[in-house]
């Protein structure tokens, strides 16, 4: 019987030694970079603040987009609005950790593969949700592991993230030829109403 306690002892001590650790590394690893998600959440500009998510924007009532900020850009020189003027821009901010940011590539990559000669140019700026995905390395890594074509440019310090006032992974905004945003969309699906978006702004 003592013996049996003693052993019963022995497991609850290392059980919960491993709960101590285990609670010691996520304070260290991710409690820093939901912190600094939160932070630059809440300090966010208010270029969507007003806007209505899944509606078209009529061009007259409709706010000019921010630029984007520096960063490392994949797939492309530096790019910016002004360049990229004439064309409709579709900006999807997403992370390559991100579950959902996921989900939605097989359509932004088709609609890059279907629009890009029609005029359509795409740009995923990369805002980091954990300490891995700040690395530039893996994200060079992540970009053509995940068969990924179009410009994408890294936003480490949340700049375009917070001029767009951004709160979500994945948010697509698409901007028309004159850099004005005429889409939001936060999270994922209503690819079909995206496109029609695309298809629409393409022809003005």
């Amino acid at each position: 019987m003592i013996k049996r306690i003693s052993i019963i002892s022995i497991v609850a001590i290392v059980v919960a030694s491993l709960a101590i650790v285990a609670i010691a590394r996520y304070q260290r690893v991710v409690q820093p970079a939901i912190t600094r998600g939160l932070a630059a959440a809440t300090n966010s500009g208010d270029s969507l603040a007003n806007l209505e998510a899944d509606t078209l924007i009529a061009a007259a009532k409709a706010n000019a987009a921010p630029e984007f900020a520096n960063g490392n850009w994949i797939n492309s020189d530096p790019l910016t609005l002004e360049k990229l003027r004439g064309r409709v821009v579709l900006v999807e901010f997403w992370t390559f950790g991100c579950y959902n940011c996921r989900n939605t590539l097989p359509s932004v990559k088709d609609w890059d593969t279907r629009y890009r000669d029609r005029g359509l140019t795409i740009v995923g700026v990369h805002t980091p949700e954990t300490d891995s995905e700040y690395n530039i390395d893996k994200v060079r890594r992540e970009v053509p592991a995940l068969a990924i074509k179009y410009p994408v440019v890294t936003d480490n310090d949340y700049k375009t993230w917070k001029a767009y006032g951004v709160e979500a992974w994945p948010t697509i905004v698409v901007l028309d030829k004159q850099g004005r945003i005429r889409w939001l969309h936060v999270g994922e699906g209503h690819y079909g109403e995206t496109e029609d978006v695309i298809k629409t702004l393409v022809a003005e």
